[in-house]
């Protein structure tokens, strides 16, 4: 490509183009010094952001055969001429524009741009949620609403008990503006538990029943919630709060009048400084969601499966899509997940839409493809989902429809979608389009559009936006910014974190945290959070918890901790910790690996060089219990697959596989490495009723006795 008469100007400003784009440290070019000769490779740095008038010097300086050269190419394709073009005439008019502050994008750009995400489309009608359902309800009262462990309310019952639960709710002072906890493990009392708080006018609280005490009080305070639905008595509730169990009814009464921007719920998410944070999401947002969505087509007929957690953001859509369309909600049985149990499930319920996170949907597609045959319509999300997972489940099943769901719980479950009935033809999977009553803008730095192709910070506005952090101005501030491209005043913008990019057809594509915010087993988690939880012990001078891969192919928490005493007994100070970390946080926030090192490594400016931190180091043994070494070649075995599995130093007969950090999804890799081993079908609850080396080998014993079995390949003794 030849140059214009300042080269020097047209290089700048393209090398700030293909670093945009890229996002890499060093830009690659090749160059032809003068006609006639060899290319030549040459590699610039950019990764320092410099100015303009500072690159432009550097390339002077250091690169005059390069500005000099009669062509330059890009290795990588050439930068789009129209952003190189917008960049020059900015970098020339202010030399002093920092690379990243550069403009790339034309008027029309930015106008293109914002329609396609989703300004120039209608906003969504404001409902609220429970007139939605008792509509649905006047429409089929004797329609099959909730089934659960066997048992079916019609929409009818289910109105019934929510009116009823909802007078209760009223008597003890519940109405609007006033937040409800609900302690419920799924159920269908948890269903009517929270139709009745919001038939009451309240907004409900969804908290998580195995949540530490202290932890859980924290959020009733923080909550103002002075009323608590639950099924337990040993609860030990503060005086000031009423308990209320959810199979009390008193007659119904005229519920209080609230409106569509009235709250829905509240939603605890983790936060960076050590403190939860209350997500405040009204009718309006939810409405947006399940109401005649653009991606979706839920029908009366359809069979849902909530799976997950009430606390968890998905349940928005699991619970309320089915119940204000007139289908069919089945209630999966509370407890650990069974992969094997969720496939029976699936098929004895007639299940035709269904959301799994994205590590579920991996190891669903990889262990039990055929038992999501059945299904209508798959929606994955929460983290990343596998391109190569989509295409075999599409190859498997043509007949389905698939759906990547994106979104923060701050503007309600989906922010964008990509549904479609073939899997994609590039090697990614697109998070799709914004959704009806949504808006969305890719912005750099200065909250300017980027064009297609060019990284930015993904922004969401629209009807699905909460109102704010429940009493934190500040934090409410600092992520909900006014909108400067809408056309109605007062609207605003949530700063996801993340980065994402436009794609020609009018996609997006996810690339990843801006921050160090992470999602674990589909549940945001501030790494800060647990950091600060941490660094609240005596016995710690400093902490560091990133997420790394796990064995099942999902994310884990990993914290690496200096003592205070540097003669402390690690093991035992591991140990300690992760008792204290599980008094004070959900299961989630427990990293499950927990490593005590002499110091953490620092960068030349003074700052934790997490980059640096080795991931592969096994993590002590740091479960409660003396150390049992195992008495026979089974127990030996299984010990060193269980230490292989989870990355622990080693296993104990007699620990706890949950304890040592396990959850479902490495327990199906367990089974899968011991049942191969063994030639055997071990059904996935088998680890639920035997945790331990010891009871697991007993099981494993009485499976090979019958038939004289022994280990595949291997004689032990």
């Amino acid at each position: 490509m030849s140059f214009a008469d300042d080269r020097a100007d047209w290089l700048t400003a393209a090398l700030a183009v293909a670093w945009r784009r890229t996002g890499a440290d060093r830009v690659s070019v090749v160059y032809t010094p003068s006609a006639g000769q060899e290319e030549r490779p040459a590699e610039v740095a950019v990764g320092d952001d410099p100015s303009f008038g500072a690159l432009r010097k550097r390339l002077v300086a250091g690169r005059a055969a390069l500005v000099k050269a009669s062509s330059v190419r890009f290795p990588a394709g050439e930068p789009p001429a129209g952003q190189v073009a917008v960049a020059l005439s900015a970098g020339v008019a202010d030399p002093s524009l920092p690379l990243s502050c550069l403009p790339l994008a034309t008027v029309l750009d930015r106008r293109e741009l914002l329609g396609w995400g989703g300004y120039d489309l209608p906003t969504a009608v404001p409902r609220c949620v429970h007139d939605m359902v008792y509509e649905q309800a006047a429409r089929t009262p004797e329609a099959p609403a909730v089934r659960f462990a066997g048992s079916t309310l019609t929409y009818r019952e289910l109105c019934d008990r929510a009116d009823g639960l909802a007078a209760v709710l009223l008597r003890h002072g519940a109405g609007p503006g006033r937040p409800v906890a609900v302690l419920l493990d799924r159920s269908a009392d948890a269903v009517i538990a929270l139709l009745a708080v919001l038939r009451s006018g309240a907004a409900y609280v969804a908290l998580e029943l195995d949540a530490p005490a202290e932890r859980r009080d924290i959020l009733l305070r923080d909550a103002g919630a002075h009323i608590v639905i639950s099924s337990r008595d040993d609860l030990g509730l503060p005086p000031d709060i009423t308990l209320v169990r959810p199979d009390e009814q008193d007659a119904p009464v005229p519920p209080p009048r609230v409106g569509p921007a009235d709250l829905a719920y509240v939603s605890y998410t983790s936060g960076s400084t050590g403190e939860p944070k209350g997500v405040c999401v009204p009718h309006t947002a939810v409405a947006r969601l399940v109401d005649g969505p653009d991606w979706a087509d839920f029908r009366s007929g359809d069979v849902f499966l909530q799976l997950a957690p009430v606390a968890f953001d998905a349940s928005t859509m699991e619970l309320w899509a089915p119940l204000t369309s007139g289908a069919l909600l089945v209630v999966h049985p509370p407890g650990p997940l069974d992969l094997e149990e969720l496939a029976e499930t699936l098929a004895a319920e007639g299940v035709s839409v269904l959301w799994l996170t994205a590590g579920l949907f991996h190891r669903m597609v990889a262990e039990h493809l055929d038992a999501l045959a059945g299904l209508r319509h798959l929606l994955a999300g929460g983290d990343v989902v596998s391109v190569e997972a989509v295409r075999e489940l599409m190859a498997a099943h043509p007949d389905l429809l698939f759906t990547d769901g994106y979104g923060p719980t701050e503007n309600t479950t989906f922010t964008t979608c990509w549904t479609s009935a073939t899997p994609p033809a590039i090697d990614w999977v697109p998070i799709g389009r914004p959704i009806r009553g949504t808006r969305v803008a890719i912005l750099d730095s200065l909250l300017r559009p980027v064009p297609v192709g060019v990284p930015g910070e993904l922004y969401a506005g629209g009807a699905g936006l909460a109102r704010c952090y429940l009493g934190r101005p500040g934090a409410t501030a600092e992520r909900f910014v006014a909108d400067p491209f809408a056309a109605e005043p007062g609207a605003r913008l949530y700063r996801t974190g993340d980065l994402a990019c436009w794609q020609p057809d009018h996609t997006i594509r996810f690339l990843g945290r801006a921050d160090q915010q992470v999602k674990i087993h589909g549940f945001r988690v501030e790494p800060g959070e647990v950091e600060a939880a941490i660094m609240r012990r005596p016995e710690v001078s400093g902490a560091l918890v990133l997420a790394e891969d796990d064995p099942a192919g999902g994310r884990r928490l990993a914290a690496y901790v200096t003592p205070r005493d540097d003669a402390a007994d690690t093991a035992g100070l591991a140990a300690d910790l992760r008792a204290a970390l599980r008094r004070e946080l959900p299961p989630t926030l427990v990293p499950p690996r927990l490593l005590v090192v002499r110091r953490l490594p620092l960068t030349l400016n003074g700052k934790v060089d997490r980059a640096a931190v080795a991931a592969g180091t096994p993590a002590p043994r740091t479960v409660d219990g003396p150390y049992v070494a195992p008495s026979d070649w089974l127990e030996s075995y299984l010990t060193d697959v269980w230490a292989d599995t989870l990355d622990v130093e080693k296993v104990g007969v007699h620990d706890d596989f949950f304890e040592l950090g396990g959850h479902s999804l490495i327990a199906g890799e367990l089974l899968g490495r011991v049942q191969q081993e063994f030639e055997l079908e071990i059904p996935a609850r088998t680890l639920y009723l035997n945790p331990t080396v010891t009871e697991l080998a007993k099981e494993i014993h009485r499976l090979l006795a019958p038939a004289g079995h022994h280990a595949k390949g291997s004689q032990r003794s």
